[in-house]
């Protein structure tokens, strides 16, 4: 697919990317040499499409393969648009209404739960983080019902959950892993991040306890608040757990990015998951697609599906202990092997300059310089 502006997006065949003004060579210069000696010569591709087609390779753990394509702007075959129009018209109503629903109601226990209740305070934050006795009991079972009630309304019947076991004999050195029963409740829910979906995934499962995006650097700067309660939920079992996605952004379910070490540095114990989407027309991965377009693809498809594979509690070593970025590392792979997913030393800079390159936007410096998602 081609972004909408003609103007080139600057591509080196390196992995270092040269400024804006620099020129690219979009193979036009020895177009005449790669001309088949019998037929019709082929004429090269245009520039803007031969951009798209590099950001591809080099950003591919964003890049959608379902029949909906990139940003899901694809060309769809007839019989898909008349699926879509009939989805649009019957399910999609229903289950609009039926989420607005759960929504709703679970608003009104949550007030009702936190009535004459005061709310603590964090670093000039209010919140009920901490909230015990019957509201905290009726908040977290009504919590888990209602999520899971969330995904089969969008269409997760099933959710296919197995726990795995490493293969011994495939195993880390031991010098830098240690996956012995060690006694001790997990301080942490490590997870690959591939949609929104996975917080009603792991909300139905276990109803953690998460970290707003916007606050999270703030705590780790200032308090430490993370931490604490990673060490907090390792020793008391009475402690939600934290539910941290280290790569930090979203990907396609094929790749496994660098962990960030901020999960890591409580050198608590931490639970590995794995999550898939498995599809057949639309992939649920939120990567390279507006909010707005993949929630009403979602829900015209009628059924979608979730597999689960949680990992044994990981323990660190004393290295590891000593050095978080070992320990996050050493996860990272473990969860890339288990779960066949692909290790990619990609990040934020590279998704945004493929958004971009969709969107067609060729000013590079702009989108490397905006707010985090």
């Amino acid at each position: 697919m081609e972004p909408e502006s003609d103007d080139p997006i600057p591509i080196s065949d390196s992995q270092q990317r040269p400024p804006p003004s620099d020129p690219i060579d979009d193979g036009s210069s020895s177009a005449k040499h790669d001309q088949p000696l019998l037929g019709t010569p082929t004429p090269p591709l245009p520039v803007a499409a031969a951009v798209i087609k590099e950001l591809e390779k080099k950003s591919a753990a964003y890049v959608r393969h379902d029949l909906y394509g990139p940003m899901g702007r694809g060309p769809l075959p007839w019989i898909e648009k008349l699926f879509l129009a009939i989805a649009f018209l019957t399910i999609v109503p229903v289950r609009v209404i039926l989420a607005l629903t759960l929504l709703v109601l679970y608003y009104l226990i949550c007030r009702v739960c936190t009535l004459f209740s005061a709310p603590n305070r964090e670093d000039g934050q209010e919140h009920y983080g901490y909230m015990g006795g019957w509201r905290r009991g009726v908040i977290v079972r009504s919590g888990r019902f209602l999520s899971r009630a969330m995904l089969f309304v969008l269409g997760f019947y099933w959710i296919k959950e197995t726990k795995h076991s490493p293969d011994p004999g495939r195993q880390l050195n031991s010098e830098c892993n240690d996956l012995s029963e060690e006694s001790g409740r997990p301080g942490a829910i490590i997870s690959n991040h591939i949609s929104y979906l996975d917080i009603l995934y792991h909300m139905s499962s276990s109803f953690p306890s998460f970290v707003a995006k916007w606050v999270n650097f703030l705590w780790l700067v200032s308090s430490g608040v993370v931490n604490e309660r990673v060490r907090e939920a390792h020793r008391n079992k009475l402690a939600p757990m934290m539910m941290l996605f280290p790569e930090g952004t979203t990907t396609n379910g094929d790749f496994l990015l660098p962990f960030k070490t901020g999960a890591f540095l409580a050198t608590a114990p931490v639970l590995p998951l794995i999550l898939r989407y498995p599809y057949r027309r639309f992939s649920p991965a939120w990567d390279s697609i507006s909010g707005v377009r993949h929630v009403i693809f979602l829900l015209c498809q009628f059924v979608n599906y979730l597999e689960v594979r949680q990992l044994p509690v990981y323990h660190p070593s004393q290295q590891e202990k000593d050095n978080p970025k070992l320990y996050a590392d050493n996860v990272r792979r473990l969860m890339a092997r288990e779960g066949n997913l692909i290790l990619s030393d990609i990040g934020l800079a590279e998704k945004r300059i493929y958004h971009a390159a969709l969107n067609g936007n060729n000013s590079l410096h702009s989108v490397l310089h905006q707010k985090d998602e």
